[in-house]
């Protein structure tokens, strides 16, 4: 299934979107599916009979809606750094023998049509970043890599945007990845029926329409059930928690000439199997800073 979330008045409905046209699901709602405790992945029956039992009369055209990002408020967002290969080598950095894990705040999660905001004051170098997200759908401690795919509730496309003068300022990377709007998520939700095999997608990104990235998802240092099984290990993933799987060769930071973000600029992400995630930049100075 592929499932959206949309803005309609003071309600978010959960939709289940096929070729263009959305059949609303009054309940469950994405938020009854995702939570601590909570089994989505259960709950995806539910959702395909209430789906397929909606008369078609009354399904909506997906690009007359608002769309909104998958999930709302993730419990946490674990992002993979330098999981590709080609990227390592474009840093000048040796693939990683095991996951380089940090965290991304939830509260930076825009979606699919809204703005990446930035103040120029704080950071003048901000960047894009491809990336496919998995979604958790039930409680996960200590699984083992054969199993780990049977914990993902989805998968969506995600954009790590960030701020590189403050990431090689800081030497970490929370506050350059956490600022508000830096991790759109979306369009779409699309169950593991749908993507079988999640290292056999292709990844792209671009900027005002120049092809910036171009991948598949086969060529992660570490795959997808890994690094399920590696995170589980130190930490408990819960239903909602996003994993962001890291990104491909081609970010704006180290091409040469450097091709940065600027206010304007349109930015797409795509994935084969989900879609493309849109979202335009804007610069945004704080009020009063000078």
């Amino acid at each position: 299934m592929r499932l959206v979330r949309f803005a309609d008045g003071n309600r978010d409905p959960l939709g289940v979107e096929r070729d263009g046209r959305v059949n609303v699901v009054e309940s469950p709602s994405m938020d009854d599916l995702i939570g601590p405790g909570r089994d989505g992945i259960a709950m995806l029956g539910p959702v395909r009979e209430r789906a397929a039992v909606a008369r078609a009369e009354s399904s909506l055209s997906v690009e007359h809606l608002s769309l909104l990002s998958p999930i709302r408020r993730p419990g946490k967002i674990v992002a993979v750094g330098i999981n590709y290969a080609a990227h390592a080598a474009e840093g000048g950095r040796p693939a990683p023998a095991d996951p380089v894990l940090f965290a991304k705040f939830p509260t930076s999660v825009i979606g699919p049509g809204d703005d990446i905001v930035w103040d120029p004051a704080l950071t003048s170098a901000v960047d894009y970043e491809a990336e496919l997200a998995v979604v958790i759908g039930r409680t996960c401690r200590r699984v083992d890599e054969s199993t780990a795919l049977d914990y993902v509730l989805g998968y969506t496309c995600l954009n790590d945007v960030s701020a590189r003068d403050l990431q090689f300022a800081d030497k970490q990377f929370v506050r350059s990845k956490s600022l508000d709007t830096f991790c759109p998520i979306g369009p779409v939700l699309v169950t593991p029926d749908e993507i079988p095999d999640p290292q056999a997608l292709r990844i792209r990104s671009y900027v005002n329409g120049e092809l910036r990235q171009d991948a598949s998802t086969a060529d992660m240092i570490h795959g997808v059930a890994e690094l399920i099984a590696f995170c589980s290990r130190a930490f408990t993933l819960e239903s909602g928690d996003v994993i962001a799987t890291g990104t491909p060769a081609g970010v704006g930071w180290y091409r040469e000439p450097k091709a940065l973000l600027h206010d304007g600029d349109e930015v797409v992400i795509e994935i084969e199997g989900i879609g493309r995630l849109v979202n335009r930049c804007r610069e945004e100075p704080t009020a009063g800073a000078s």
